[in-house]
């Protein structure tokens, strides 16, 4: 009960009354009081379902200028819109709180009393006095005094008299934008447009009603807003959250790719290593063999050349002249280098690991290919469009055609037939051979008369080519593009509920950019921008791909 007593969140328990309603002197701030639409205190209060108060007026305005059924103040949404019953026991806590309000107006006294005065009732303009009920009894029976303009008791009644001519002001000058009396527009105000008091504060308070509902259009505007920018936010950080998960997936792989990379690395160099040493066992075994062999062949004549046995010497001369048969070791070495070619086919390993991530992620968009075909009422005259609506390049000639609304008059573009409000949806479009072209989504409110800028701000999600290689996507700022080779096909994946728009080069199995976080509130719809011809340089078309939903 804590929260219905201290009127915390403007919740209130319709099961124990509020707790000033048993003692006025627990009176809250007039903040607990006030709607949060309209900043005033309650009108014909009721409450929603998730317990927060506004005016009914204000609340049904609200929900009627809004494309969902949500509270203003905590955004909870609601599936089928609540209907609207006053809050009875909030609306006698508000009448008490005004009446309350009322009675800590300060207290005006007559100006006549002597002693203690009393509390006055009227102000009388004439005499410039303000009167209790007792000293006002001459105004109701005097008939010189009847005449007496009477006003409710103010504290400053000179404020509401003449100074010059000391009579009541009574009229209102709108040349000069005061308040004048009757000899006023008989002197000085003479040529002037006067009207009565009450009429120009009539009309005053119409232009005020008016410049009311303005402000609280603003509101409305500022709270939707704030609304489309939390909005923004939670799409943004589901987004964020998705990516970085399949970015810890990627990088997972890639770690386990890695660590089995260098597993396989490690146990082919052991393995190296233990061949390399037996490749040297043999050679050494090879060289000491041949070196025994040396050594006798040393000896032996080493011993012929003392001998005196020349008989002996010519005989044998012949086979010792020359050296005894061995290897020839200039070119025999052991390899201590690893071999770069298992250092390519790690790193062609970890390439395959991250395409095949790729190449997964573009297979789950292919589930949601759609089948898109333009739009003939959207194309600008200078288009030129398949029969099949899957192709559009951009002619010399401005063609005869409707200008609709639909119709883009000024730019080269043209929007798919097929709209999307909800649900994921993906496609392709071939840009082969062009200098200049642009791609994307844009919703179905886009100004398409005049001058406008592709961005999201009007509209636009886009991927753009300019001057044969400047790529950029259209964001705010604009973002330049690196790509590795140039683009032949794009690939176009949109979330509607995740305010997702990706685009992906086809042909390379990567993906390119990608606009999150945004805010879809109505139908969108694929943009295609062919571009110009220029002279022939940019004569090819762009072409919707025909593609096959993944399995």
């Amino acid at each position: 009960m804590e929260e219905s007593s201290s009127l915390q969140g403007r919740r209130w328990n319709m099961d124990e009354p509020p707790e000033f309603t048993r003692d006025s002197s627990s009176l809250q701030s007039e903040e607990q009081f006030t709607c949060s639409i309209c900043l005033d205190v309650f009108t014909d209060p009721v409450t929603t379902p998730c317990g927060h108060n506004f005016c009914r007026t204000c609340l049904t305005q609200y929900w009627d200028n809004s494309p969902n059924c949500i509270c203003p103040l905590c955004k909870e949404k609601f599936t089928k819109r609540p209907k609207l019953k006053i809050n009875t026991t909030l609306r006698e806590v508000v009448d008490h709180f005004k009446k309350k309000k009322d009675l800590d107006k300060p207290d005006i006294f007559c100006d006549t009393c002597t002693g203690v005065k009393l509390k006055a009732v009227n102000s009388c303009l004439d005499c410039g006095l303000t009167f209790c009920k007792s000293h006002l009894e001459p105004h109701n029976n005097v008939p010189k005094l009847k005449k007496h303009k009477l006003i409710n008791p103010v504290e400053n009644v000179e404020n509401y008299i003449c100074q010059k001519h000391e009579r009541p002001l009574e009229l209102f000058c709108r040349e000069d934008e005061m308040c004048v009396c009757q000899f006023c527009t008989e002197g000085d105000h003479r040529t002037h447009n006067t009207v009565t008091i009450e009429k120009e504060s009539g009309e005053k308070r119409t232009q005020l009603g008016k410049t009311q509902l303005k402000v609280q259009q603003m509101i409305q505007e500022r709270l939707k807003k704030m609304e489309e920018i939390k909005h923004s936010v939670e799409l943004r950080k589901k987004s964020t959250e998705r990516e970085i998960a399949d970015s810890i997936e990627v990088f997972t792989a890639l770690v386990r790719s890695i660590e089995r990379s260098q597993a396989e690395l490690l146990q082919m160099m052991e393995e190296k290593q233990k061949a390399a040493e037996r490749q040297a066992e043999g050679l050494i075994k090879d060289l000491e063999q041949e070196i025994t062999e040396l050594k006798r062949r040393d000896s032996e004549l080493e011993q012929l050349s003392h001998t005196e046995d020349h008989i002996h010497l010519l005989q044998i001369y012949p086979t010792l002249n020359s050296p005894p048969h061995t290897k020839n070791w200039t070119d025999i070495s052991i390899d201590i280098r690893l071999s770069v070619v298992n250092i390519r086919r790690v790193l062609s390993h970890l390439q395959k690991t991250l395409n095949d991530r790729i190449n997964k992620k573009l297979n789950e968009k292919l589930r949601d290919t759609v089948d898109v075909t333009l739009d003939p009422d959207t194309a600008n005259h200078y288009l030129i469009l398949s029969d099949d609506g899957k192709q559009v390049k951009c002619g010399e000639t401005k063609q005869n055609l409707p200008d609709n609304p639909k119709r883009f008059d000024l730019y080269p573009n043209v929007m798919g037939k097929e709209g999307f409000s909800s649900g994921r949806f993906y496609y392709e479009v071939q840009v082969k051979g062009k200098t200049d072209w642009g791609v994307g989504l844009a919703r179905e409110s886009v100004n398409r008369k005049g001058e406008n800028t592709l961005s999201p701000q009007n509209g636009f999600w886009s991927l753009i080519l300019r001057n044969e290689n400047q790529y950029k996507a259209c964001d705010c700022p604009r973002v330049p593009l690196t790509l590795r080779q140039k683009l032949q096909t794009v690939g176009v994946f949109v979330d509607y509920e995740e305010g997702l728009v990706s685009f992906y080069d086809v042909e390379a199995r990567s993906h390119i950019y990608s606009y999150t976080g945004q805010s879809f509130i109505e139908k969108l719809y694929p943009f295609f921008s062919p571009c110009t011809n220029d002279g022939g340089k940019n004569s090819a078309p762009l072409v919707i791909s025909r593609i096959f939903k993944a399995e």
